[in-house]
């Protein structure tokens, strides 16, 4: 039986992980709300909000849990050459609602998108309150890829990414981690498993050993200048970036 949330009291405490076992996929508990301090609390405890719009709002807790540590991007000869090369330019936090949008946007082999209203501006709400982050990828005036997720202490919770040109999300997220590499970030969690995030550098973890890093890393605040370029005007070259050899 699934744990029902009431959706007056976002403190509530979640039900253990472990119970998410005895449903398909990790689905954990229904209802509730999505309020900051109810994602919040959601996250740092290895849960996250998935659902359509024609259903009550489900929580999940998947195991394994498909992870990425910043220092393990891995970057292959074609995108390091599409970036030495590319005319592209990235920025922090500086579009977040259009980034949310695509994200939101149906796919080509998806009719209908989980990324509700109701989710797009609950992330702005936590974007706001300084919880949620994106990187922008443009091509000139225009957004052509990109990333978003909410920080809780030294993690960084990816929730979706797009693409409207070559390796555009892929370019995102290796500046993403270049960055959590420099504030002193030591995970971010990718949620669930895909062949194209595991070919960057992911990997999958039981969702024990997830939670244990959730327990120590949630509480461990990274570098005081984290997120300092947050919405500066000014963009980087993506032909800039500075990457490793990996």
């Amino acid at each position: 039986m699934l744990f029902i949330l009431d959706p007056n009291n976002p403190k509530a405490e979640f039900p253990s992980v472990e119970q998410a076992e005895i449903e398909p996929d990790g689905l954990l508990a229904v209802g509730g709300d999505l309020s900051t301090p109810r994602l919040l609390k959601a996250y740092a405890s290895g849960i996250f909000p998935w659902y359509s719009d024609d259903q009550p709002i489900l929580w999940w807790s998947p195991d394994p849990r498909t992870i990425l540590q910043p220092e393990q991007i891995r970057i292959s000869r074609t995108l390091r050459k599409n970036i030495r090369r590319s005319h592209l330019t990235l920025s922090i936090d500086q579009a977040f609602q259009q980034v949310i949008t695509a994200c939101a946007a149906p796919r080509q082999t998806q009719s209908e998108t989980w990324i509700t209203q109701e989710m797009q501006q609950a992330y702005l709400n936590l974007f706001h309150q300084k919880h949620a982050h994106s990187v922008e990828i443009w091509d000139e005036s225009n957004l052509v890829g990109g990333l978003y997720g909410v920080s809780v202490g030294s993690v960084f919770f990816g929730e979706s990414m797009f693409s409207h040109c070559n390796d555009a999300s892929k370019i995102a997220l290796v500046y993403l981690c270049r960055r959590l590499i420099s504030w002193g970030y030591k995970l971010i969690d990718c949620q669930v498993y895909s062949k194209h995030l595991l070919s960057l550098g992911a990997e999958e973890t039981p969702r024990s050993v997830f939670c244990g890093y959730l327990d120590k890393w949630c509480k461990t605040e990274p570098s005081p200048d984290s997120w300092s370029v947050a919405g500066n005007s000014t963009t980087i070259p993506v032909s800039d970036m500075r990457h490793d050899n990996k």
